[in-house]
């Protein structure tokens, strides 16, 4: 497969639209189309070509850090088309390589299902600490990129943001973006995130928390007056809370207990699922703003279970817990019951929320096969 095939194969991929490719050694090339891994072609490729794939993506830094860690991450842009952060790795001795396909057109944010007033309510934060957790390939990026999207249209604000690597490229437009590249402008995320305390932002955004120092420094930032904004790979607002004071070492989790919730602007856990119509994919959020009844619960590490609680007493504030977002979803009918079920964090709950719901349109209920009559 020539140089100018394979750019062809990507530009089609991204037509059809294709969120992931999938590149390996003995298999056929896939991709997956919502949410589905499907082939592209009938024929196995050739370890040659997927080996050709480390001239074709990498710089020479890169090679170097491929040959000593047998994987490394990048970016790769196919102009006219689309961005790609790429994962090249051996397995079996062979190369493979897997695309997640970053749209960075401003129609591709549109598909963050958040409120205008939500929206609103985080892009006006002048400071504080902003998270967007869920697993990998939920969609965690695109959710921050429309809020620095939003920021950038609203205010006149100077935003850095620290990725590895670049997903969306955002044109400055009433505010000043500066975007910098882990590897390439810079050597890391803990350190630069304190360097970007001296580049006079208002608005930092920070691809992933993933260790102690950067934690320590997005606390820092978030409580000198600066809006941070960052990822977790965790599934709830509770979930989140103890993954990042886990960070600390225990001498100072109190501490980081007290800063993080007072520096605590929001919690935005989010999961990709499949579409009841077959059309691709749609978020569930469970969506938590930081006030003052979140935050005392927080500083006391025994009622943060309580937070669930305060999520259901809170949904006139906007807040609401993810098995809420799906019985949302499936009021609409847009996720099946089966999807609901097996993504819910309770599923006796949701159970209960969806009969209800079929209770009041006398649709009959999968849970219990039984057609619903009002009396």
């Amino acid at each position: 497969m020539s140089p100018m095939t394979f750019q062809e194969m990507l530009t089609e991929l991204v037509a059809r639209g294709a969120s992931d490719i999938h590149l390996h050694a003995g298999l056929r090339p896939m991709m997956r189309l919502g949410g589905r891994l499907l082939p592209v072609s009938a024929n196995p490729l050739q370890p040659s070509f997927t080996e050709s794939l480390l001239d074709a993506f990498c710089n020479d830094r890169q090679r170097t850090l491929f040959a000593e860690r047998h994987q490394v991450d990048l970016a790769y842009s196919l102009p006219g088309a689309a961005r790609f952060r790429v994962n090249l790795f051996r397995q079996r001795g062979s190369v493979s390589a897997v695309l997640r396909v970053i749209r960075s057109d401003e129609s591709a944010l549109r598909v963050v299902d958040l409120s205008p007033s939500l929206l609103e309510h985080f892009r006006d934060q002048e400071k504080g600490l902003l998270l967007v957790t869920g697993p990998t390939g939920a969609g965690k990026s695109t959710t921050l990129a429309r809020i620095i999207d939003e920021i950038n249209t609203s205010h006149s604000k100077m935003i850095v943001t620290i990725e590895d690597p670049i997903e969306y490229l955002h044109r400055p437009k009433n505010s000043a973006v500066v975007q910098r590249e882990i590897g390439l402008d810079a050597p890391g995320f803990a350190e630069s995130l304190v360097a970007a305390m001296r580049q006079d932002p208002e608005v930092i955004m920070i691809g992933e928390i993933r260790d102690h120092a950067t934690a320590a420094a997005a606390l820092s930032a978030a409580q000198t007056g600066h809006l941070v904004l960052s990822t977790l790979h965790t599934l709830d607002s509770v979930h989140t809370i103890n993954r990042l004071l886990e960070l600390f070492p225990p001498h100072e989790r109190e501490s980081a207990r007290v800063l993080f919730a007072e520096s605590l602007v929001g919690i935005i856990s989010q999961r990709l699922l499949p579409r009841r119509d077959g059309e691709g994919q749609v978020a569930a959020m469970e969506i938590l703003k930081g006030n003052l009844r979140i935050k005392d619960l927080i500083k006391d590490a025994k009622r943060t279970y309580e937070i669930y609680e305060a999520l259901k007493d809170s949904r006139h504030d906007g807040m609401r817990l993810f098995d809420d977002a799906l019985a949302e979803l499936y009021s609409r009918d847009v996720i099946a019951y089966a999807t609901g079920m097996a993504a819910a964090t309770s599923t006796q709950a949701f159970k209960m929320a969806a009969t209800q719901i079929d209770l009041q349109r006398d649709r009959e209920t999968p849970s219990t096969g039984l057609t619903m009559v009002k009396g």
